[in-house]
């Protein structure tokens, strides 16, 4: 479950931010997603805290996460967090959602090292 510090791990974790944020996934997957994804594979604070919110908050549609979100994360200790800096582009196209969802598997695979995606 050890990564390296990146900006490319950043970058990993704050896609899959995204996608579980996007209104294109239904609440159900994000739920899954949510409930497989090991919150200490996130190594930045802040993103952990708003993995774990997202996860606290279940099966509601992605815009109602959006509106929660910010008074959440702040509650838990980061004042000066910015849902639209986070989630920028806000908006994510079918084709980004791809390379979301491809973060999203990543992070899972090192949630679960010893399992292993197997690659068809």
């Amino acid at each position: 479950m050890h990564r390296k510090e990146t900006a490319d791990g950043f970058q990993l974790e704050r896609n899959t931010l995204r996608f579980l944020c996007s209104v294109l996934i239904k609440s159900g997957t994000r739920v899954q997603f949510c409930k497989l994804l090991d919150p200490r594979v996130f190594g930045d604070p802040l993103q952990r805290a708003v993995f774990e919110e997202i996860r606290d908050l279940g099966s509601i549609e992605s815009r109602r996460l959006r509106e929660l979100l910010p008074a959440r994360v702040t509650n838990r200790g980061f004042p000066d967090f910015d849902l639209n800096e986070l989630l920028a582009p806000r908006e994510v196209s079918e084709k980004e959602i791809g390379q979301l969802f491809e973060s999203a598997l990543q992070l899972l695979d090192l949630s679960h090292p010893d399992e292993g995606r197997s690659v068809d």
